[in-house]
């Protein structure tokens, strides 16, 4: 052998090394932000909601399940009951959605285990939008 030391690293290896650590301490978390959204396509027009849903402590609530009756068409005798689930940063988008529907605002109704929330969408005023759901336990009903 040549004199060459089996435990010596060069200085531009080891930047090097430090770089790609680093790249990849703070790369990682972007991976996650960035979680495809999931979508339900109703397939009866332009217009599209995304919808985030949170909890009683703001943070986003995975697995809620959003649901949401739209009529339209002409004396609304066309029907849409669309259903879908939140991701783990609580989002989930409605494409598809007609831009006439026959009684505006649409509901689109939340929930998960006991807690409920709603968001409203008028699609002929506004046809791309974003709604945040912030969930709650219901009031109970006065009896009378």
């Amino acid at each position: 052998m040549s004199g060459a030391k089996l435990g010596f690293i060069p200085k531009h290896i080891i930047s090097c090394m430090k770089r790609i650590c680093l790249l990849l301490f703070f790369a990682l978390p972007l991976v996650h932000a960035q979680e495809k959204v999931p979508a339900m396509d109703g397939g009866a027009g332009p217009c599209a909601l995304e919808l985030t849903v949170t909890g009683p402590e703001a943070k986003p609530v995975y697995a809620a399940t959003i649901k949401v009756h739209i009529a339209y068409g002409f004396g609304g005798i066309r029907r849409l009951d669309l259903e879908a689930g939140t991701n783990s940063d609580g989002k989930v988008k409605f494409t598809g959605l007609p831009r006439r529907v026959h009684q505006a605002p649409l509901e689109f109704q939340a929930s998960k285990d006991d807690l409920r929330g709603m968001a409203t969408f008028d699609p002929s005023a506004e046809c791309e939008a974003t709604r945040s759901i912030t969930l709650s336990k219901p009031k109970a009903e006065e009896s009378h």
